[in-house]
């Protein structure tokens, strides 16, 4: 019986606001009602057409009435005060069971609820906020596996070498030191661009906004400028048609942008047709496409080039020095400057394409 009582009562927030709601209730319909008695019982009596037994009576019985009345109102105020409460605080219960299993390292299934409230807008940004965290959790582990990939094959290659150098195994020579130098050189480099990442996703307001105005064009041309030897020995033509353009960059960034992407479409040249820089404006933005011919992108890949270590050709990538986090810091160079960056393809041909806000 007492466990029975136990469950049924209201208890916390939901007993809290029960309780208040019964104490007001009651205090309105008590005062209402006497009010309502008194001024009965004068009109009537001032009316003077009742003896002074039938006034007893009818005072007596109007009295009865209200407080009947009253218990049925403050009763039903109360069941239907508790019913809606519960209801709006339902959710808050789930919450708190979802945020403990949050606590505890697992994830809680969505809140479901049907209402269109306040309350129910406060559970979806829960919702959001759980699903966004799942995305962070699988990106942090997608990030520390692919880093371990990385490292792996390079460390274990210097660690194989050295140690049979140690060893004497092998005998040193000039290739096999270059060899060694190139591969340390690849992992500071990998190294240098995770921490430039890092720079840029923890980029405060003030970093982004160290912005100059410059002359896009001008600033392409000096970029260009910088592959014009690997062009050369390539034998690679380059055309470049940039409509001049003040704009506000952050010049280091925009920079390392331009020579991340010029640096894949050589890198990745394959065939006759020159690689082309196109810049133009157009309504509220400012677009820039690097196009050149290259090997064929599978279509399920184009959406996953952005993402940090990804290759689309892991073996040739690693032999031409590629640690797959340019194009990673590019997205995010650019979307710190509210902008937009994609790639289109058709028939091995590859566009980069940049969208800059004029303002």
């Amino acid at each position: 019986m007492h466990k029975w009582l136990t469950t049924l009562a209201p208890r916390g927030f939901l007993w809290k606001l029960t309780a208040l709601n019964v104490m007001i209730i009651t205090l309105f319909i008590v005062l209402s009602g006497l009010a309502m008695y008194n001024t009965a019982c004068f009109l009537v009596e001032s009316m003077g057409s009742m003896n002074n037994e039938k006034q007893v009576y009818f005072n007596s019985t109007l009295l009865q009435y209200l407080w009947l009345f009253s218990l049925i109102a403050i009763l039903i105020g109360s069941i239907v005060h508790y019913l809606l409460t519960k209801k709006l605080v339902s959710p808050l219960k789930e919450l708190i069971e979802s945020t403990k299993s949050l606590k505890e390292g697992s994830y809680p299934d969505p809140i479901q609820v049907s209402s269109k409230d306040e309350m129910t807008e406060f559970v979806e940004h829960f919702n959001e906020l759980i699903q966004q965290l799942k995305v962070n959790e699988y990106h942090r582990k997608k990030f520390v596996s692919d880093l371990s990939h990385e490292l792996r094959t390079p460390l274990s290659n210097l660690n194989g070498y050295l140690n049979a150098l140690q060893k004497g195994v092998i005998q040193g020579d000039s290739s096999l030191y270059h060899s060694l130098y190139n591969e340390s050189q690849r992992l500071t480099k990998m190294m240098n661009q995770l921490e430039q990442l890092k720079e840029w996703d923890y980029a405060s307001h003030n970093i982004v906004a160290d912005k100059e105005s410059v002359d896009i064009s001008s600033l392409m041309n000096q970029c260009v400028s910088m592959f014009q030897w690997s062009l050369n020995e390539q034998q690679i033509d380059l055309e470049v048609n940039m409509s001049p353009k003040l704009l506000s960059l952050n010049i280091e960034g925009i920079q390392q942008v331009m020579t991340n992407l010029i640096d894949n479409a050589i890198r990745y040249y394959e065939g006759n047709s020159p690689i082309r820089i196109l810049g133009t404006e157009k309504e509220d933005s400012y677009l820039i496409s690097i196009t050149g011919p290259g090997k064929s992108i599978p279509e399920e890949h184009q959406q996953s080039i952005f993402e940090r270590f990804f290759r689309t050709d892991p073996s040739r990538s690693r032999e031409t020095g590629g640690s797959g986090l340019g194009l990673a810091i590019t997205k995010e160079i650019i979307e710190h400057h509210n902008g937009e960056i994609g790639l289109h393809t058709e028939e091995g041909l590859h566009s980069f394409w940049i969208s800059l806000p004029l303002r």
